[in-house]
């Protein structure tokens, strides 16, 4: 009888990542801390001792999840900002992409959300720190263009409105996780943007 176990040969790198998409697969039901070395090999179709081979333990492949979101969303948010024909529309983008993003992997919050409940963690915490410091940068540089063209007053407290813009999304992102519902939340994203952006325009 063929062991279900026994697959295919593949570059370790290319295993690597199969392995990594499918620990945010498992995490988009259950919390990373609950996830076993086993069930993370059973997801691949690998021994528990062939996927050691690959990550020497449970915490090295959560790792790589978030070196994998911190490159992707990144690149993804980049790419978006860099579509759009102004700072305010490129903040729209930004926006809605970051929604987009989370839509397709809903394990991605539950992996942020592991890493900032855990004791300890330092590489994964390093790693999310860094995420927030190339998100917020973004979003500081597309607020502080659209105020040199005159869009937004030029008073505007960058920091504030940064973390404003962070915080909405976090709390679609939040309720999104809690009802189980990604449509709900790419149904009320466009609108959730457009008070962030009135409140852009508002004179003091």
């Amino acid at each position: 009888m063929t062991n279900k176990l026994i697959t295919s040969r593949l570059p370790t790198q290319e295993r690597q990542g199969e392995i990594v998409a499918a620990a945010l697969r498992l995490a988009e039901s259950n919390s990373p801390a609950a996830i076993t070395t086993t069930e993370l090999a059973e997801a691949v179709g690998l021994s528990q001792g062939a996927l050691f081979k690959h990550f020497p333990n449970k915490e090295a492949v959560w790792l790589a999840a978030m070196q994998w979101l911190v490159d992707n969303l990144m690149q993804t948010l980049t790419q978006a900002a860099q579509a759009a024909d102004s700072p305010g529309a490129a903040l729209r983008q930004v926006f809605e992409a970051h929604v987009a993003f989370v839509s397709r992997h809903p394990g991605v919050p539950r992996l942020i959300f592991h890493v900032l409940q855990q004791p300890g963690l330092p590489d994964l915490k390093s790693l999310a720190r860094e995420m927030m410091q190339q998100y917020r940068t973004l979003v500081r540089q597309l607020l502080h263009q659209a105020i040199a063209r005159g869009d937004i007053a030029a008073d505007l407290n960058l920091d504030a409105a940064a973390t404003m813009f962070l915080g909405q999304l976090q709390g679609l992102v939040m309720q999104s996780l809690m009802t189980g519902q990604s449509a709900t939340m790419l149904r009320q994203a466009p609108a959730v943007f457009e008070l962030f952006q009135r409140a852009l325009r508002q004179q003091p």
